[in-house]
């Protein structure tokens, strides 16, 4: 019994010291990247690299395994799976269907979706198939290079949604598109993810794919003629008061969030899924969706999100990629991945009748791809989907598409005078 004890409290102590660390470092480097200019987020991203291999595992291996062991221990990898459900719960809740209000907007959004998500998609598979022989010879190439070109096609709504707001351009017509596209986006991408990795667990077939596409209707449908009146009543009966909602409010949305979480996990979309869906039963009470911002919110951005940055920094190990085969691979993998999302989506844009300025900035916030990707590549990297030079070289090209974005944006906004809010958190 008291060894049992001692083994409890000493992967607690372990647990909680991971913990601070983490934390600690995350909320260090979004102020610093805060200060230079940059989304917060990417300092926190940045800080899990640093916890990682790339740096203190490298320069520092004895505390590295002191601290976080040969791999993360399973308390962090459950509290990071746990913070994405809740955060994709306020992704959910951050999308606008009203954004989608004028036939242009409509037109534009069907526009880039496609272009954004089909023509990175084809460039990744031609390059998987390609880099098969070199980066990944003991993989299966078809498996390989589906998931690549999936990889390249993800966009990140959260900090999209963030990058939008720092630069106040929430309410213009091309944040609107991009906004409503990204989101339409990763839905593509979720449902591709999971047509991939049924296919890799070799449990693909057009019987599977229906079936799978059945049930996805059918909890569409669920959400739509049964939770989505439910929760309304819910909100009359505990509507928020002075900003703050009701305990038994909360602990009811709680349950519903991980309740859709195992409905999509069981569908073979993944428990993340189910969080957005949550999250979009509530989005159009306000009052819900700014009282849940303030009292769970900030806590899921400032405890959760850091666990799973470092969670991922620790699963890469920049200073692997150690022969100039290696950077010559990241480098043409970060030119095809920015060529084909700005490229196809800046002519699009013109066709859709955006000025040159308009259709760069939409090129530009549409390649932005940071934490989805991250969750995306991690999924791949779990299944076996892709090797650890490859994990290692999309996270980088995750980190340098949404580092991109700040400078790039700043310049063209420059151009038109739009004048850049001050203060902003991103």
């Amino acid at each position: 019994m008291n060894t049992s004890v001692n083994q409890t409290e000493n992967l607690l102590f372990m647990t909680l010291l991971q913990l601070i660390v983490m934390v600690g470092a995350a909320r260090s480097m979004h102020t610093v990247f805060r200060r230079l200019g940059q989304p917060g987020v990417i300092g926190e991203i940045f800080a899990g690299l640093l916890l990682g291999p790339s740096l203190m595992g490298h320069f520092f291996p004895q505390v590295s395994l002191t601290l976080f062991g040969q791999h993360a221990s399973a308390p962090i990898t459950i509290i990071s799976q746990i913070g994405l459900i809740l955060l994709m719960f306020q992704i959910g809740m951050d999308f606008e269907f009203g954004h989608l209000a004028t036939r242009r907007n409509r037109r534009a959004t069907i526009a880039v979706t496609a272009v954004s998500v089909s023509v990175p998609l084809g460039v990744g598979v031609i390059l998987g198939h390609v880099s098969a022989p070199d980066l990944a010879p003991s993989l299966d190439p078809v498996r390989y290079s589906l998931f690549l070109g999936l990889g390249m096609a993800i966009t990140a709504v959260p900090i999209l949604g963030r990058i939008l707001r720092q630069y106040g351009l929430t309410h213009t017509e091309v944040g609107v598109v991009a906004i409503s596209a990204a989101a339409v986006n990763d839905v593509i991408g979720w449902i591709l993810l999971s047509v991939i990795s049924a296919y890799a667990a070799s449990k693909f077939s057009l019987g599977h794919l229906s079936f799978q596409l059945g049930g996805l209707l059918l909890f569409v449908l669920l959400l739509w003629f049964v939770l989505r009146p439910l929760s309304a009543r819910l909100l009359r009966r505990y509507p928020a008061q002075n900003g703050e909602l009701d305990p038994n409010l909360m602990a009811i949305v709680v349950c519903l969030i991980f309740a859709l979480g195992i409905c999509t996990y069981q569908l073979g979309i993944f428990a993340i899924f189910g969080g957005f869906a949550g999250g979009v039963l509530f989005h159009a009470n306000k009052d819900f969706v700014d009282a849940w911002r303030r009292q769970v919110g900030r806590f899921v951005l400032v405890f959760f999100l850091p666990v799973f940055f470092t969670y991922t920094g620790l699963r890469t190990n920049v200073l692997g990629l150690s022969s100039a085969s290696d950077w010559q691979w990241l480098l043409i993998l970060l030119v095809a991945a920015i060529s084909s999302k700005i490229v196809p989506v800046y002519f699009v844009g013109r066709l859709c009748g955006f000025s040159r300025n308009e259709s760069s900035i939409l090129g530009t916030l549409m390649n932005t791809r940071a934490l989805m990707e991250l969750i995306v590549i991690n999924i791949g990297f779990d299944l076996g989907l892709i090797p650890q030079k490859v994990f290692s070289m999309l996270v980088i090209m995750a980190v340098a598409t949404t580092l991109m974005a700040g400078p790039l944006l700043k310049r063209l906004l420059s151009a038109t005078g739009h004048a850049i809010p001050v203060g902003i958190e991103a």
